[in-house]
């Protein structure tokens, strides 16, 4: 027996909630001691088996015959244990398996029937067998401990005052123990039961995902079993201890199981630490304990590491050693569970292996005394049975042996004790031999101690731990039994009162006989009952009962001096007598219900019938009784105290009305003054004025037609009331859908801006009731705010007005209501029906509009056939398809040919056009017909060529369209050649048009192509612009979308009696074609995404390189109102270089590698090392000018530190950093940077330079290794003080970067794209990033203009309202101002479109009178087409078209004079077209200087002595003023200004201290007055697409060369590089605020071929092309119209050739 095998059960649990709310599986199988387990995973797998001493199984009811019950369970190991720990052995029972397996019932069980586990039963067990021991020579004694192993720290769970950790101490005879753990006598199972009962409450456990109940700690209850046993005969006690540990291990777990966190994480590490540990130890005895390590001899290796955890420890007896030791492993059945229980059964079959060798505990001389004795037994039996048995008795008789008692137990203990404290005093080191002595003192005291003082120290354990409860006010019951808040059935005591309903009558105090002490911790004397509070006493009040000779009991309560005790509402100052019920309140706080069980008996007794009170005594009415009892001196103190607040107000009033009126009066005479001053500043000038109104300045006709115009254009624009309606009716929109979602009405709602233009009329259904009126004064067409109803089931669209929308949500209101009475059938139904009373729908038609296209009949002037291809266009401008129709004139009596099948001819309908009706509809209509560009103004939309700058000196085409109505655009922009002169030539060209005449002509529909399948059935109708009523109509068609076009052929003559209106018509205005068709709804999907992406215009749909940010906020500056930008004075393109330069191992700064492999200008992204200092370096570079002077860099932040492009800007940045700025200031250009733009004129460079530390972010981004494929970007911004700005300058820019380790080499193919490969670039010149800016200095807004006032007022964004179901919308929201500056580019694509189609159709008229009439045209092109073409470019750009073009039509063609002329004006014009605007309106003063600068010009070609000088005379650059010097000098009153600019001082170092200002100005200019700016910098966003790239020589001014520069347009802007390998931008034109500039005489004069211009407002640029074709594709890239007209020009002139 003594080398017995650890034995080892397994049991499986049944299902748990969590395991059958997820429909596990059961992978368990027990037969007989076997247990298998099944792989889920793998079915097909051979299952697992496992061999035990017991499997039990428990995973059925206990109506299975095979169920293993808690009976059994105990049986089967318990009992064995039991009888074990009898005959003297330590005995261990430890459970062990996952969390929720059923260890804890296991060894726990519950408090009901049958349901009690191993330790209660065990226990019971015990103690009855102890009770039925007859034997009167046997005593027991029986002490039980309970601690628990909690975070590898011990707690003991029986006595209170242990609260803290407790030692684990080793001992060299005892092993390892647990200093100061209480062992409790114990005489019973109650007892027992008790003691198991407060421990448990005390347990640590917690709910984890896998049980809710999950033990945190390990349990530990040691039973300490004694068995003294007396011999008579020999008078000799012997003695056997046994220890009996009952553990309960905690729950073994895995994190993503139990969903642990936070402490819950904690604790499962050290829980499965310490479970690790014991695997450790049982493994490494197992292997001990078999195969070839059996036979051997122990070595050093064979190390158990009992020491890892304290679990291990203390059990190290019970693991391998002086133990009986049984194993019972808990089971989870579920599949899910599978690794963590086939986990808990390779543990069991490990523990299986292990040997334990117990031995009995008994004292070594009772052992030997034990085994004599039984020798002697035996010897004496063999005597007597050899009949021997007389000599025994004589042998006692002579030696008188008589019975001596031999040493006890506790002796020999002592005497080993007292040997082992000897062999300590002579141990070395005295501190280490002080700690052993008291450590053997306290065993030996502890072993010394009887019986009985033990069970009285167990007994005042038990009272210390009821008064520290009843001290506390939870009391025990009055048997001494379980814990709680009882009422006892005779003591006085005392119950708390709360607020809180659940925690009243959770406190109880004894009163107990005599005094009862109530106050704080802190009093002298130590009180009975202790509260806290602020109006506590030290010793507040006392209680004395007294008990009187009838045995009744009085209880009295006597307050304390100063202290507030209050009995039923009154404050007590004497001794009063409670009376149960009594309500006493303690300070404020403390509210107590005094209870006096005797008493009330005895109340209830003497009046039975006695009412229950109608309102309960709780904390509430305790209140309400002090505050009715105290009120009336409660209210005098109110009374007086309202007194004086009123006193004080009435004070404060009037001491405030003084000090107001005083700073009145102050206010009112500053006014005063200041309005003296103003009057007499200004007021005299007023009055001079008035006196002479001659001085002031009178203007031209042509500019009170302008002012007119803007007049107009202010008055009718509609943006800030477009954007209020917007805003204000979100709200009804956003309800609008949520309604719909909720409803299931498949129905969306967005807002839509309709403009009234030709190819989207407004129906009159969605015009304001005075928009009839309103039209006829309007110079620009209507916009409204409409609804867009997108009926995604019936694929249909309707639009609806705002009002209503909002008469529709009335109605859908009310069905939302009534939704939840109606049944859901009934819904459906109601769904069904489209139209009629259902609110989200409207009737559709059967055909819906395709698109519209316009045809011109200007080729009706002149009888001309020409047939059509027009575009198809939606109201969106998305081009539909293509429509083909024929226009020709036909005489009255001309008859039908006939046309064969298909052909459908109608009769000749007659159309009267009455003159008055046509004006009528004109006036209204021109505006809209007759726009430029759009439906807005021209400034709303962008200057995409170069018309910039010359508003100021003539009007642009589309100022004249918006002038005059009757003026219509082909007449300024194409110049018809079909319009002649107003005098002769017009009844000539006009003779078939004869006014009153009857003249016909015939529209022929012939096809459409390419219109889309999802419109099955195909018809056209058309009408003429003014008759809608009026409108002839084709048949319909089937169309699939494939095969050959539609074939109409529709045939309509049309009889006119010829009027003024009727030839007006045909001149301007065209017939309208609407294409219908049947809309074939789509499915869902398709259609919802549809409806779900907003309209974009096809130039926005580029793929975003890199979003612009907004700035970073900086940290030093204060907030500033940012003041309203007025009109603005200047605007200039920056180029700005960053840098991130890296400490090198030299000590200088390097600027870090970029990697340029993107291709985008303006990108790049920068390869740092980890861990090295840093340094940012910003390099601003533009044109000199005298308004941008930079004064210094107030502050540079970085952050949005992020590993996306996109930054979300709404949240606080806690990481952003204000840089050290270390030097700033204007600097030479280096070589690369310095280019041919600066030898003459040179541009500024402005640098400043900051220490970045990037482990001050404390962002992880920044500190580490960026990992692969992955970047990190910030965000910078620079605020830099300008002068003359109101504020500093904003300059943003988003950085890229990755980050490598410290030591890493960066790859010259990772780090600079194709350099190496080219000698002139250094690598380091590239190492930057390039961002291009727009910088505008606009005056500071008059705050008090009424425009200004509209637009600040605040409009109410209901937008951001919640409405009821919101939450359903998944993300959608209603349009806002983005919808208006999308709604500018539709309106931009209508108009081009429009302008498309007449320029397609003049270009075919005129192809066709080319050819048909080129006898009767000879004498009219060269006339008309010429100078139209002269017109068409003058009108842009010179004020000498308005004169000059009329008098060109009269003039006879091609004198020499005339050609003379033009070459002089084309001359003019190249050279005075950038002049100062300052002088644009002395037209004298201009001609003067030209005709001398031709003059010039013309000597200085003819003087060979003179080469240079003549080149660099005519270089626009020299001829366009710089704003350096801010106006032209005449050429005879000073140098040429290439000598001037030469003498120009350079720009010297800056000095230490001071900052160089900007390039000297004019003394004038230094006079004016200064007028503060508001700067505004926005970065540009690069345009993905390039025009064209390749290299372009430059001429360098002072110089006869050519520089070669590579050049890559993406509009607007053109990039220029030193080379094709250069990845960096070295210079920039913006091509919107430039003039492109082709002349032949030009190139004739320079003698260079394949030359053009580029004017910017700073500077002229000549350039030249490698060939004549390169040349005109570069023209086409930088100017499309330029290129087109030259092209035109070029073809027409080889025509006049050919034909002469």
């Amino acid at each position: 027996m003594a080398g017995a095998s650890v034995k080892v059960a397994v049991r499986v649990r049944p299902f748990n909630s969590r395991e059958m709310s997820r429909e596990s599986k059961c992978i368990i199988q027990m037969s007989g001691s076997t247990t298998t387990i099944l792989n889920p995973k793998q079915p097909k797998e051979t299952p697992k088996s496992f061999s035990f001493d017991y499997s039990y199984w428990s995973h059925t009811t206990p109506a299975d015959i095979n169920y293993a019950s808690q009976k059994q369970v105990y049986r089967d190991i318990g009992e064995e244990m039991l009888q074990h720990a009898f005959e003297g052995y330590n005995v261990c029972i430890f459970a062990y398996g996952q969390t929720g397996a059923g260890k804890s019932y296991t060894m726990m069980g519950k408090q009901e029937k049958d349901q009690q586990g191993i330790i209660p039963q065990l226990c019971e067990d015990l103690f009855s067998r102890i009770n039925d021991t007859t034997n009167d020579n046997m005593s027991y004694s029986v002490e039980v401990s309970y601690m628990e192993i909690y975070c590898e720290r011990v707690r003991d769970l029986l006595n209170p005052k242990n609260k803290g950790n407790l030692r684990v101490r080793e001992h060299p005879l005892m092993g390892p123990y647990v200093e100061d753990l209480s062992k409790l006598a114990v005489t019973s199972y109650n007892d027992i039961q008790d003691l198991m009962d407060s421990g448990n409450k005390a347990r640590t456990v917690a709910a984890t995902n896998m049980n809710e109940t999950s033990s945190r700690s390990h349990a530990v209850f040691n039973i300490i079993f004694t068995q003294k046993r007396h011999d008579a005969e020999t008078d000799i006690t012997t003695e056997k201890v046994s220890k009996i540990s009952l553990v309960d291990l905690a729950g073994s777990e895995r994190a993503d199981s139990t969903g642990a966190k936070g402490t819950r994480l904690k604790e499962g590490a050290n829980i499965n630490k310490s479970l690790t540990t014991l695997g450790k130890v049982i493994s490494a005895l197992a292997e001990m304990d078999s195969g070839p390590n059996k036979n051997k001899k122990k070595k050093k290796t064979d190390f158990i590491p009992y020491r890892d955890s304290v679990l291990t420890w203390l059990l190290r007896e019970n693991l391998g050693g002086n133990s009986r030791t049984a194993m019972v492993a808990a089971l989870s059945p579920a599949d899910i569970n599978y690794d963590e229980t086939l986990s808990t059964l390779r543990y069991a079959d490990r523990a299986k292996q292990i040997r334990c060798n117990a031995v009995i505990n008994e004292d070594p001389n009772n052992k030997l005394i034990r085994e004599l004795k039984d020798e002697v037994a035996r010897l004496r039996d063999l005597l007597y049975a050899q009949g021997l048995g007389d000599i025994i008795d004589m042998t006692n008789a002579i030696a008188g042996i008589s019975p001596s008692s031999s040493l006890s137990a506790l002796s020999s203990r002592a005497a080993s004790v007292a040997s082992l404290h000897e062999r300590i005093m002579f141990a070395p080191g005295s501190e280490e031999a002080i700690e052993r002595l008291k450590e053997t003192e306290k065993i030996i005291a502890e072993l010394n101690e009887t019986w009985e003082e033990k069970l009285r120290r167990t007994e005042a354990i038990r009272m210390e731990r009821e008064a520290l409860l009843a001290e506390m006010g939870v009391a025990m019951r009055e048997d001494g039994g379980t814990l709680g808040v009882f009422s006892p059935k005779k003591t006085p005591h005392l119950v708390n009162l709360n607020e809180d309903p659940l925690m009243s009558e959770c406190l109880l105090y004894y009163i107990k006989d005599g005094t009862t002490r109530v106050g704080r911790e802190d009093a002298e004397k130590r009180q009975d009952i202790v509260l806290s509070g602020h109006f506590i006493k030290e010793e507040h009040c006392l209680f004395r009962s007294d008990t009187k000779t009838s045995g009744e009991v009085i209880v009295t309560l006597e307050p304390c001096e100063g202290a507030d005790t209050y009995v039923n509402g009154k404050k007590v100052t004497e001794p009063s007598i409670l009376r149960s019920g009594n309500r006493i309140i303690m300070g404020k706080s403390h509210v107590f219900r005094f209870n006096h069980p005797e008493q009330a008996r005895q109340e209830r007794e003497r009046t039975p019938c006695a009412e229950t009170p109608a309102e309960p005594v709780d904390w509430a009415f305790a209140q309400r009784e002090l505050l009715e009892k105290q009120g009336i001196d409660m209210k005098q103190e109110m009374e007086q105290r309202l007194q004086e607040l009123e006193d004080q107000y009435r004070r404060e009033r009037e001491e405030a009305n003084y000090l107001l009126e005083q700073q009145r009066l102050d206010y009112e005479s500053k006014l005063e003054a200041l309005q003296k001053q103003m009057d007499s500043r200004y007021y005299p000038e007023a009055n001079e004025e008035e006196e002479e109104p001659e001085d002031e300045v009178q203007w031209t006709e042509r500019e009170f037609e302008l002012a007119l115009w803007a007049f107009r254009k202010w008055k009718w624009y509609q943006f800030t009331s477009l954007r209020d309606l917007l805003w204000g009716n979100a709200i009804f929109l956003k309800e609008a859908n949520a309604i719909s979602v909720e409803l299931k009405k498949k129905v969306q709602f967005q807002f839509v801006l309709l403009t009234d233009t030709l190819y989207s009329p407004l129906p009159p259904d969605l015009l304001p009731p005075d928009a009839a009126k309103d039209r006829e004064k309007r110079p620009f067409p209507r916009t409204i705010v409409a609804v867009e109803v997108q009926d995604q089931k019936n694929g249909a669209t309707h639009y609806w007005t705002l009002e209503k929308l909002r008469q529709r949500l009335d109605l859908m209101r009310e069905m939302y209501d009534r939704a939840a009475e109606v049944p859901s059938s009934v819904i459906e139904d109601c769904d069904n029906v489209v139209t009629g009373g259902d609110p989200f729908y409207d009737r559709f038609p059967w055909f819906r509009l395709v698109g519209r296209a316009f045809v011109y009949l200007s080729n009706l002037l002149y009888p001309v056939p020409l047939v059509h291809r027009v575009a198809i266009v939606s109201e969106k401008g998305e081009v539909k398809g293509f429509l083909r129709v024929a226009v020709q004139a036909i005489s009255a009596d001309e008859e039908a040919p006939d046309y064969g099948s298909g052909v459908r001819q109608s009769g000749t309908a007659k159309i009267s056009f009455d003159d008055q009706h046509f004006e009528k509809f004109q006036s209204e209509s021109c505006p809209a017909v007759g726009m430029s560009r759009s439906g807005t103004s021209q400034e709303e939309l962008r200057i995409v060529e170069g018309q910039g700058q010359v508003s100021d000196v003539g009007p642009s085409a589309d100022e004249v369209n918006n002038n005059t109505c009757a003026v219509t655009p082909e007449d300024l922009l194409l110049d018809s050649p079909e319009k002649p002169a107003p005098d002769g030539p017009l009844e000539v060209a006009l003779d078939h048009l004869k006014l009153g005449s009857i003249f016909t002509f015939r529209v022929t529909v012939l096809q459409a192509s390419s219109i889309s399948a999802e419109y099955a059935d195909i018809f056209c109708q058309f009408n003429f612009i003014h008759r809608h009523d009026e409108a002839f109509s084709t048949e319909p068609l089937k169309n699939t979308g494939r095969g050959p076009p539609l074939g109409f052929y529709h045939v309509q003559n049309i009889a006119v009696e010829v009027t003024k209106s009727f030839i007006e018509y045909i001149k301007s205005q065209p017939i309208v074609f609407e294409v219908f068709g049947h809309y074939q709804q789509h499915p869902f999907p398709p259609l919802c995404k549809d409806v779900l992406s907003p309209l974009r215009p096809s130039r926005r749909h580029f793929p975003r390189v890199m979003p612009l940010s907004k700035p970073v906020p900086a940290t030093k500056l204060s907030t500033m109102t940012r003041p309203s930008a007025g009109p603005c004075q200047c605007k200039y393109d920056l180029m700005v270089f960053f840098e991130i330069c890296e400490l090198e191992a030299n000590g200088d700064y390097i600027p870090a590698v970029v990697d340029h492999r993107g291709g985008m200008p303006c990108h790049g992204t920068f390869l740092l090392h980890q861990g090295i200092q840093r340094r940012i370096s910003v390099t601003l570079v533009h044109e000199t000018g005298s308004l941008i002077r930079w004064k210094e860099v107030r502050e540079l932040v970085v952050g949005r530190i992020r590993n996306t492009p996109e930054a979300d800007e709404s949240l606080i940045d806690p990481n952003i950093l204000s840089l050290n700025i270390l030097s700033s200031g204007y600097i030479h250009p280096s070589q690369d940077d310095r280019q041919f733009l600066d030898s003459d004129m040179p541009r500024t460079f402005y640098q400043f330079e900051a220490a970045w530390d990037s482990s001050m972010h404390n962002s992880l981004l920044l500190n580490r290794v960026t990992p692969y494929r992955e970047k990190i970007y910030i965000t910078l911004s620079a605020y830099i003080e300008m002068e003359n700005c109101t504020q500093p300058a904003v300059i943003t820019k988003d950085f890229c970067m990755v980050f490598y380790s410290r030591d890493a080499k960066l790859p010259a193919s990772r780090s600079i794209r194709n350099l190496f490969g080219s000698g002139s670039l250094r690598a380091s010149e590239s190492n930057r990033v390039t961002g291009v800016y727009e910088l505008s200095l606009c005056r500071v807004a008059d705050a008090g203009s009424p425009g200004m006032q509209r637009r600040r007022r605040r409009v109410l964004d209901t937008s951001v309202a919640y409405v009821r179901g919101e939450e359903n919308l998944a993300g959608w929201r209603p349009r806002s101002d983005s919808l208006i500056l999308d709604h500018q580019w539709e309106l931009e694509k209508l108009s081009l479109l429009q302008e498309v189609e007449k320029t397609r159709h003049y270009l075919l008229l005129r192809e066709k009178l080319e050819t048909t009439q080129r006898l009767g045209m000879e004498t009219l092109s060269p006339c008309s087409s010429e100078d139209s073409e002269s017109r068409s470019t003058s009108c842009i750009s010179s004020p000498l078209s308005a004169d000059g073009a009329p008098e060109g039509r009269t003039s006879p063609p091609e004198t020499p004079s005339k050609r003379q002329k033009e070459l002089a004006v084309k001359c003019l014009r190249l050279l005075t077209h950038t002049f100062n605007r300052e002088y644009s309106h002395s037209h004298v003063c201009i001609s003067a200087s030209e005709s001398k600068l031709s003059e010039m010009s013309v000597t200085l070609m003819r003087d060979p002595s003179m080469p240079a000088l003549g080149v660099t005379t005519l270089t626009p650059s020299s001829t366009c003023p710089s704003l350096v010097e801010g106006c032209y000098n005449a050429m005879e009153v000073r140098p040429p200004q290439v000598s001037s600019r030469a003498e120009s001082p350079d720009l010297e170092p800056v000095v230490e201290g001071e900052q160089k200002k900007s390039p000297a100005r004019r003394p004038e200019e230094e006079k004016e007055p200064q007028r503060l700016l508001v700067p505004d910098i926005q970065e540009i966003r690069v345009s993905p697409i390039v025009s064209k790239k390749g290299y372009l020589h430059f001429l360098e001014p002072h110089t006869n060369g050519w520089v070669k520069r590579f050049v890559v347009v993406r509009r607007p802007y053109v990039y220029i590089y030193n080379s094709d390998k250069d990845a960096v931008e070295r210079a920039i034109l913006n091509l919107s605020k430039a003039q492109v500039e082709y002349s032949e005489d030009q190139q004739a004069m320079l003698k260079t071929p394949n030359t053009f211009a580029v004017c910017t407002e700073h500077r002229g640029i000549l350039l030249q092309a490698s060939s004549d074709k390169d040349m005109h594709d570069w023209l086409y890239a930088f100017n499309p119209l330029l290129a087109g007209s030259i092209r035109s020009k070029l073809s027409r002139r080889r025509t006049a050739q050919m034909r002469i």
